[in-house]
């Protein structure tokens, strides 16, 4: 079974993540695959609305560590760079699900959807710093603006997990709710926008989102330069390898 499935009904495309015993975590694949539902999504009128999700116990757990370091990410074509221009110019809406983790692009992704439901197990962190690298996907201009900058520096610099409470209070997510009811309520969001105008759809999100609009693709170019260099330094290279050795990284001399 793919580790990303796609079902379209009623004008909603769902994206699933379906690699639970991963975490959902991403392969350079599956990026692949993301950009060809989003991308496909974007041009095929009867889609209306797009959802993501994951399962009650985990949304994604980031990149897949392994698969990452045999396939870095070598420039602005590679599949997640790609995967994020798309997103970022995705003229309809977008509603997510998240329960469990959402680590990295797990969380940043949802600064590209327009509604998010958490289950009250979500828990959400963008750790890149402790991975000797920089935030991505639009995360170090979006977050500021969501969260305010003090909120956004406590959660890009440390690195630690946001709570689904936390989240609500951000305005990361718009409502907790039971895990188990998490992508029903998503699906029945995604119904009813789906039942609307999509002229009015896109004009609105158009013009709530026009200010960022090249500021957000210009910011994913910017931090994936940074980001892949960074990924050749001695910083990277400590934290990914007591990762792989399965212990605390030393960044003393760093």
């Amino acid at each position: 079974m793919s580790d990303i499935l796609i079902h379209d009904e009623a004008g909603v495309r769902t994206i699933t993540f379906n690699r639970p015993e991963k975490k959902n975590s991403i392969t350079a694949g599956m990026y692949a695959a993301l950009f060809d539902a989003v991308d496909q999504a974007a041009k095929n009128p009867s889609v209306r609305v797009l959802v993501f999700q994951g399962h009650a116990t985990v949304f994604c757990a980031g990149n897949d560590l392994g698969d990452f370091l045999q396939n870095p990410p070598a420039g602005q074509d590679t599949p997640v760079f790609r995967f994020m221009h798309c997103m970022a110019a995705f003229s309809k809406p977008v509603v997510a699900a998240v329960c469990g983790p959402a680590v990295g692009i797990g969380t940043t992704l949802l600064f590209h959807c327009d509604l998010v439901y958490a289950g009250d197990n979500a828990a959400f962190a963008m750790p890149f710093v402790n991975l000797g690298i920089c935030p991505e996907f639009g995360s170090t201009l979006l977050a500021p603006r969501m969260f305010g900058y003090h909120r956004a520096a406590e959660a890009l610099l440390l690195g630690e997990p946001l709570s689904a409470e936390t989240a609500l209070e951000l305005g990361l997510v718009n409502r907790i709710v039971p895990p188990s009811e998490a992508n029903a309520l998503a699906a029945q969001q995604a119904r009813k926008l789906a039942a609307k105008p999509l002229s009015s759809l896109i004009e609105t999100k158009r013009l709530m989102k026009k200010t960022d609009a090249s500021l957000q693709s210009e910011r994913i170019t910017e931090e994936a330069a940074i980001f892949g260099r960074m990924l050749t330094e001695p910083a990277a290279r400590e934290a990914l390898s007591a990762f792989a050795e399965k212990r605390k990284p030393d960044f003393s001399q760093l």
